[in-house]
């Protein structure tokens, strides 16, 4: 967490304004995620042990990062402030006005709004209060028509009553997002399991999140909807499954 903020802190000096220097990397990477992703890569290298690199697959994970960068940035998202790691840890119900309110923001960044509902999605899979807290079951991922009422729920917030389409179409750019997810938090692990103390298997959950990236990739960019987008700025349509 320290290296990503000071990461961040120097991004956003050296560009004079935050929501510019992530606005570029945005529209630049594809998303922040990926920006990240590679630094985390390099981390991931200098910690690791031999065998570990070869098990996640270290040395072609930079061409990997390469091309998602290509393939994401190829699209035209809605950019706005993400908290970037909203699961349900991070999210406070008060019992009696059940009013909701965000915590944890340290991950915070201007970023695609696709990547902050992929992560979203993606953290439903997991129960950090199990006996087993590092287990992702990724069986619990969001179905495609619950993932609609979530977005058409989140569309709606403004005051504006979202088209079908419109809802469909952030539906798969937050399916695209998902690998860059997957990089993100699969490498997060890897470094997580040489500097955390805490009692978490980091490298078995590295390995499930990095092991789901190579199960989708093919099914995510299979389709060359990936690329397209319409005069509202979302990706193309499509119904894909799987977390």
């Amino acid at each position: 967490v320290l290296k990503f903020l000071r990461k961040k802190q120097k991004f956003e000096g050296d560009h004079d304004c935050s929501f510019f220097g992530f606005l570029f990397c945005c529209l630049i990477c594809g998303s922040v995620g990926l920006f990240f992703s590679r630094d985390l890569l390099g981390e991931a290298r200098s910690l690791c042990t031999v065998r570990d690199a070869k098990e996640f697959r270290l040395d072609v994970l930079e061409d990997e990062i390469n091309m998602l960068e290509k393939e994401i940035s190829k699209g035209c998202h809605q950019i706005g402030f993400c908290h970037n790691d909203l699961q349900y840890g991070n999210i406070m119900i008060d019992e009696e006005t059940k009013a909701i309110t965000l915590i944890d923001y340290e991950y915070a960044s201007y970023n695609h709004i696709a990547y902050d509902l992929a992560n979203h999605f993606c953290e439903m899979a997991a129960n950090y209060h199990s006996d087993t807290p590092h287990i992702v079951d990724f069986s619990k991922y969001p179905g495609h028509e619950e993932r609609c009422r979530f977005i058409r729920a989140y569309l709606s917030s403004s005051g504006d009553k979202p088209t079908e389409d419109e809802v469909l179409q952030l539906a798969q750019a937050v399916e695209n997002y998902k690998l860059a997810n997957h990089l993100f938090w699969g490498l997060w692990g890897i470094i997580s399991r040489y500097v955390n103390q805490i009692d978490f298997d980091y490298l078995e959950y590295a390995r499930q999140r990095l092991q789901q990236y190579w199960k989708i990739k093919p099914m995510l960019l299979l389709d060359s909807s990936v690329n397209s987008c319409d005069s509202n700025g979302y990706a193309g349509v499509g119904t894909r499954e799987g977390a």
